[in-house]
């Protein structure tokens, strides 16, 4: 196979069933000028403001066929830093772009008007226009806008006079402008916008200090930026806070830059959108473009999430004969006359998933993206966005380490290693010795998995710092032993494995040497691992957690043995453990099954048990929540 390059591009196929627009990119020609067609019109108006202590100017579009005894909803739309109230009208042609969709009756009527958001009596673009006062006179416009501007509008025009038939939006420092104002003042908009919105659009905390209020009163609230634009990160700060906090909105991503060409495009869309009925749950199918998952290496584009988290691939593999990703599920990509394979992927859910390219039925991983060793080899992952993953999120709080260790397994004969999680203080607190939780990994995967895949300092230290959890150490051992099948010589060697390395971690770590300031917990594998060496040894551990996880309901062979210890022991099983702690992926979890039939087995037996169930089947989100939640109950 000659060489491949490999590029993946996120490109958004058409299907959103808006009823105000079936294209996500304005067509050719969209803000050419139409001789054909009627034209609204553009007026300079002053307007006197006690904000600024002055007459101010701004320009005014009225539609075609403007009618002073027919009442108007009112645009106001925002200019940038270097410009003015003609920056829009030089640039940007909305008067074209207007009149056009009007003629197609694609847009709603509309007053639209084009203020000078520099409010000072100097206000022109001349000079530093980065100079302190005239930054801060962007901030003043909001009172001459409030107070001075809009009450003007609503004299001189024929305007419905509510919040329900108000827009603001804005480019640039316009639409940090507008989503500072719009969003502030939610009694007084209920159509906000920012397209490439600067650095002065506030916190998202600021911006939306109440976002149940915020999803109530906003009839549409878009936020849009080119994909090339430097500024994306504010645009993207701001959608990520309202993704978490369930406020609707357009996360609209388009190719482009910082600039009118970009701006006419989201005008474009956002206009005909307007003082309609809109469908928010479609919301975040309404992209060109997604952003570069977080699991993509260093500066690589690519592969892109969408905000409705499906994944599209484009791949350049001119000699292939056959391209798929695999997701769990394969898709098939469609080759084009350059060469380049392109597909689409359903919804992916959230959190942390393995893929493959398949090139010719030969399995590789995306060399744009960070690889993981799962399913029993090195793979690429990708990390989909999610709305409640808060408790593994990075935030500014003191952090512990993960460090790795290695010693000679005389169980193995071999150099083997592990990782350990330290948490915020270790360093500092030279005299403290701390609780040990020992945490295996699934079959396939390995001491790595949990630092890795399973974000287990992240959510550590987020537990600790909040004070829900014990600081506390983890370690994460390699729980691959034998010659590769599972069974329970299988077992046994690994009790063997785990009885030598407590010794030499509680010999090289400052661990709490009883027995009620050890855990034991695993997923999938790990937790039948954890059965087995957990239940059987009560007096070295007195928490266990088992995520994912039964006795094979078809394997007599394995499951016997447990149950007859259990039920020859479970008196004083139950008197050592202070929680036994059992959590599924719900219905769809591969284990699920098996776990219900050891559960009734554990009933029959006297074994007592905490059961947890959290939806998303076998996968790493819910491992992340086992361990978030499983951590809480521990040593305390």
């Amino acid at each position: 196979m000659k060489a491949i390059i490999f590029s993946i591009i996120i490109l958004l196929t058409s299907g959103l069933s808006f009823s105000q627009t079936n294209m996500k990119r304005a067509p050719d020609g969209f803000d050419s000028l139409r001789t054909e067609i009627p034209h609204g019109k553009v007026d300079t108006v002053s307007y006197q403001s006690k904000t600024v202590g002055t007459v101010r100017k701004a320009l005014v579009y009225t539609p075609p066929g403007y009618k002073k005894n027919k009442k108007y909803p009112v645009l106001y739309l925002l200019h940038g830093i270097g410009g003015d109230e003609k920056e829009w009208f030089k640039n940007g042609s909305p008067h074209i772009i207007l009149d056009n969709l009007y003629a197609e009756n694609k847009l709603e009527p509309m007053i639209v008007v084009l203020p000078n958001g520099r409010a000072m009596k100097d206000d022109r673009a001349v000079g530093n226009i980065m100079a302190a006062d005239k930054v801060e006179a962007f901030a003043t416009f909001e009172k001459d806008l409030l107070n001075d501007l809009i009450p003007y509008i609503e004299r001189k025009y024929a305007v419905i006079r509510n919040r329900e038939h108000r827009a603001i939006a804005g480019l640039s420092m316009g639409g940090g402008q507008s989503l500072n104002f719009g969003l502030g003042n939610l009694d007084k908009f209920a159509w906000v916008g920012g397209f490439s919105s600067a650095p002065n659009t506030k916190l998202p905390e600021q911006l939306v200090p109440n976002p149940k209020e915020a999803a109530a009163k906003l009839k549409l609230l878009w936020i849009s930026c080119g994909d090339n634009d430097n500024l994306i990160a504010f645009s993207k700060r701001t959608h990520d806070y309202l993704a978490k906090e369930k406020v609707p909105h357009i996360f609209y991503i388009e190719p482009g830059n910082h600039d009118f060409k970009v701006w006419k495009n989201d005008l474009h869309q956002f206009s005909q959108l307007l003082f309609k009925p809109v469908d928010q749950s479609k919301f975040s199918a309404f992209t060109v473009l997604g952003l570069p998952a977080s699991t993509n290496i260093r500066s690589s584009k690519y592969p892109q999430v969408l905000p409705d988290h499906r994944v599209l691939f484009k791949i350049k593999a001119p000699e292939a004969q056959k391209v798929q990703i695999d997701l769990g599920r394969k898709y098939d990509m469609i080759k084009g006359k350059d060469g380049v394979w392109e597909t689409t992927t359903d919804a992916i859910g959230e959190g942390f998933h393995y893929y493959t390219l398949l090139i010719d039925g030969v399995a590789l991983a995306d060399p744009g993206s960070e690889t993981f060793y799962g399913m029993g080899r090195m793979a690429s992952g990708i990390e989909i966005p999610f709305a409640d993953g808060e408790y593994y999120a990075e935030k500014d709080i003191p952090h512990g380490e993960i460090r790795m260790k290695r010693y000679f397994s005389k169980v193995s004969n071999s150099w083997k290693r592990f990782f350990v999680y330290t948490p915020p203080g270790y360093e500092m607190n030279v005299t403290e010795k701390y609780p040990v939780l020992y945490l295996l990994h699934g079959g396939g995967e390995d001491e790595r998995g949990w630092g890795m895949q399973g974000k287990t300092d992240l959510v550590m230290d987020n537990l600790i710092d909040q004070k829900k959890a014990k600081p506390m150490l983890v370690v994460m051992m390699d729980g691959n032993v034998g010659n590769g099948s599972f069974g329970a010589q299988s077992l046994q060697t690994f009790d063997r494995e785990l009885k030598a390395l407590i010794p030499f971690v509680e010999a090289n770590y400052r661990a709490d040497v009883s027995a009620g300031s050890r855990a034991l917990a695993g997923l999938s594998m790990g937790g039948i691992q954890t059965l087995h060496s957990g239940i059987r040894n009560t007096a070295m551990f007195s928490y266990l957690g088992v995520f994912s996880s039964g006795w094979f309901a078809e394997r007599n062979e394995l499951s016997d043995p447990e149950y007859k210890f259990i039920g020859d022991n479970y008196k004083s099983i139950n008197t050592n453990l202070k929680s036994l702690w059992i959590a599924m992926g719900g219905k769809e979890d591969i284990a699920y099954n098996n776990c219900k039939v050891m559960l009734s087995k554990f009933d029959e037996l006297n074994l007592k048990y905490t059961y947890s169930e959290y939806p998303g089947g076998h996968t790493w989100p819910v491992w992340r929540n086992n361990l978030h939640n499983f951590a809480q109950v521990l040593f305390k």
